[in-house]
């Protein structure tokens, strides 16, 4: 799939409320508003995108009652569906830190890799806690194995420190349930197995490329000496842990859960088959999340040698830190429902087929610009996915699951400096604006360009 032709059906088109260049005006305006307030007056995005939406609404030239009213139901539609996911993906997460299974996967798979492996190994540890952790609290659990990996190997913290920053980053933008990729599968109505199978075959390679083989580029332009933070002495040792394999299969169960649903649903064609049916049911996303933290709250937890209110007072735990990224991806549901109600959607998809654009390479340009204006994967895959909608419709499954990954592809371009991440790298990794740029994001760059070329590929079989 390269270009954009197939006819939108008639009864599915939301009718334009005004002429389409005033649509795209209001647009881009709202867009624009978004990103003066986030960028400069520095407003919280949740308040930017309550802002962009209303006034995309308004100068569209729709009825205020009316905007508000498709404020309000985007908003609450995308808490009710996605909402849900996050939370789950936060306590399992929260769990996975505090049991020490986190600490499990990353020492046994670095242990047994060899000096020149290093790189190597701590880009699997990187996607392998990217899984199922937010890239910040990843980046956390990750820097103090990062700092002791590079000074055991003599080599700069940049080594083999962009490998796992890949891993992170790739899984954060392509791979649910992350808040990213979860959205846009929501807006697009794409098939979450297939996306999360698509996602999993374009991050393995996307990773090798961006991870490894410009790490070792990056770690001749960088050399940063590792800092003695966070010594192994000063870390608890005695406290019991689960094994790796049981840390894996309960990082792994809802992955394999929301791909044997996809499976099924391509090799069993009778929908009333009761094996079908026993994996439509736990292959959904929210069945096989609420799955994973019930049993990782077993065997991470009890099985482990927590305490159950321990092992409660982790999962509570998880709940406030993502208080923020709930609203946000909630107002940007808003957002989306006032650009689709506006029928700017409709206007696009039209210039689109009359332009031949590839609808692949168009998603990867906008959340690219919304990327660099914004310095938000989540607010460009947001607003991206958002512009995407009526361009998506009689696309297949498999076409419309590449549209997902090209907007998460663009929205990790070129970190910088309107990006809490590039900071958070920078000041952990002890580097310098200019250092940070030649390594952090040179990386999101390379890793975002090859997320999109990977996914050009598929789209020429697919």
């Amino acid at each position: 799939m390269s270009i954009l032709s197939a006819a939108l059906p008639m009864d599915d088109v939301v009718k334009p409320v005004a002429d389409g260049w005033q649509l795209v005006v209001a647009a881009l305006v709202g867009i624009a508003l978004i990103v003066v307030l986030i960028t400069a007056a520095k407003v919280h995005p949740f308040l930017g995108l309550i802002l962009g939406g209303l006034t995309v609404g308004i100068v569209a030239g729709q009825n205020v009652n009316d905007v508000i009213a498709s404020f309000s139901t985007g908003f609450g539609d995308t808490a009710a569906g996605v909402g849900i996911l996050i939370a789950l993906g936060a306590m399992f997460a929260k769990l996975l830190a505090d049991s020490g299974g986190a600490d499990q996967i990353v020492d046994t798979i670095v242990g047994r890799a060899s000096t020149a492996g290093l790189p190597w190994a701590m880009a699997l540890v990187g996607a392998i806690i990217g899984l199922p952790m937010f890239f910040e609290i990843g980046l956390v659990l990750l820097m103090p194995v990062i700092y002791l990996v590079a000074r055991r190997a003599q080599v700069s913290l940049i080594t083999v420190g962009i490998p796992a920053l890949a891993g992170l980053s790739a899984m954060h933008g392509l791979v649910p349930p992350h808040p990213g990729p979860l959205t846009a599968i929501d807006y697009l109505h794409a098939d979450l197995g297939v996306t999360l199978a698509l996602g999993v075959l374009v991050a393995v390679p996307t990773v090798v490329v961006a991870g490894p083989l410009f790490g070792r580029i990056a770690g001749r332009w960088v050399d940063v000496a590792p800092p003695h933070t966070f010594d192994a002495s000063d870390r608890d040792e005695s406290a019991q842990r689960p094994s790796f394999g049981i840390t894996l299969f309960s990082v792994l169960l809802p992955v394999v859960l929301m791909l044997g649903k996809a499976l099924v649903d391509i090799l069993i064609d009778d929908e009333e088959q009761t094996f079908r049916q026993v994996l439509d049911v736990l292959g959904t996303p929210l069945i096989a999340l609420l799955i994973a933290v019930l049993v990782a709250m077993y065997t991470l937890g009890i099985h482990a040698g927590m305490e159950r209110k321990d092992v409660a007072a982790s999962v509570e735990a998880g709940l406030p830190p993502i208080a923020g990224i709930l609203l946000i991806v909630a107002a940007g549901g808003g957002f989306k429902q006032v650009l689709v109600d506006t029928g700017v959607g409709t206007v696009l998809a039209d210039w689109a087929k009359d332009a031949d654009i590839s609808v692949l390479l168009l998603a990867w340009v906008l959340a690219v610009l919304i990327r660099l204006a914004t310095g938000s994967a989540t607010v460009a895959t947001i607003t991206a996915s958002s512009l995407m909608i009526e361009l998506v419709d009689g696309l297949s499954t498999g076409e419309t699951s590449l549209v997902v990954l090209a907007v998460g592809s663009g929205s990790v371009f070129f970190s910088h400096v309107n990006d809490a991440g590039f900071w958070l790298v920078k000041e952990y990794f002890g580097m310098s604006v200019g250092q940070t740029i030649k390594s952090w994001s040179l990386m999101e760059t390379v890793l975002s360009v090859t997320g999109l070329v990977f996914v050009l590929l598929l789209g020429i079989v697919i």
